[in-house]
């Protein structure tokens, strides 16, 4: 490679880097044309049809007395504070968000810090039930040939 090739690879890599380096400013959040504070003054009724046909069901049914009560739970809880539930069939509306709610996974709570994002999703999609399998080396008598490994 030419000097001139080198200084031209470099100098854009120098660039791109800066590039990474601007800040980039949060965009405000919007959920179907809403901002939060929209969201955050709608009563359920209202936002029932701004989610998806699962969600918008689920809700028109009315809360079960396990959602009710955590409904009232996170309302009443201060930032910061974990509210601990099993209810993972719960609909995340717009009061919880920035709130810490520990989702039970079956073995244990899973802290979930909600994020406008997470808006018209269910609890138990942020807190898996399942780990990921890790698998190891093959153990003794795994493969034909790990029979005539030496004891010593």
């Amino acid at each position: 490679m030419t000097e001139q090739k080198v200084a031209r690879k470099t100098l854009s890599r120098r660039q791109r880097k800066s590039r990474k380096k601007i800040e980039i400013g949060r965009k405000e959040f919007f959920y179907r044309g809403k901002t939060m504070e929209e969201l955050a003054s709608m009563s359920i009724e209202e936002l029932i049809p701004l989610f998806p046909s699962r969600v918008r069901r689920t809700l028109s049914r009315g809360l079960t007395r396990e959602q009710d009560k955590l409904l009232r739970d996170v309302e009443k809880a201060e930032h910061g504070e974990l509210v601990k539930t099993h209810c993972r069939n719960m609909v995340i509306l717009p009061s919880f968000v920035g709130k810490t709610i520990g989702v039970h996974n079956g073995k244990e709570f899973k802290r979930v810090v909600i994020q406008p994002e997470m808006i018209g999703h269910y609890l138990g999609e942020f807190a898996l039930t399942r780990k990921q399998v890790k698998h190891s080396g093959p153990g003794v008598g795994a493969t034909r040939s790990s029979k005539f490994m030496p004891l010593k």
